[in-house]
């Protein structure tokens, strides 16, 4: 996965990152409680919130995000990026784009599918306990 340049931050702005259950798990391990740093949209989406125009994680002093080690899957595979329709891409707005290898992108498109997949089941799951 890519590393992310030191201080760019770029995407951690106006993020509107997806979620797994299992990243809210993971964050939550540490010592977050969910409701602190995810919500579900009106669609059923388990989403990352945003304070001040970005990430909780997000230190914008110094441009670091504090749970980097345990971040949601969609940060850690950023800036490769699933595009309805279009399937996988390289986000052209990242200043790390030009880092990512074919390998890479190959890895994501084999497996970004699955995780669109997983998320949908979520969604629908969250969606019929409201019903």
């Amino acid at each position: 996965m890519v590393r992310c340049v030191p201080g760019c931050s770029k995407c951690c702005w106006d993020t509107e990152m997806v979620l797994l259950e299992e990243d809210v798990e993971r964050i939550e391990r540490l010592g977050y409680p969910p409701s602190s740093f995810s919500y579900v949209d009106r669609e059923g989406y388990l989403r990352l919130k945003n304070v001040d125009g970005h990430c909780v994680f997000l230190d914008p002093s110094t441009g670091r995000c504090r749970v980097y080690e345990h971040r949601p899957l969609g940060c850690r595979l950023y800036p490769v990026v699933y595009v309805e329709g279009g399937g996988v891409a390289v986000d052209p707005e990242c200043p790390a784009r030009h880092t990512v290898t074919d390998e890479e992108l190959e890895e994501a498109a084999r497996i970004l599918p699955e995780i669109v997949e997983r998320i949908e089941e979520e969604r629908e799951r969250r969606l019929s306990h409201r019903s």
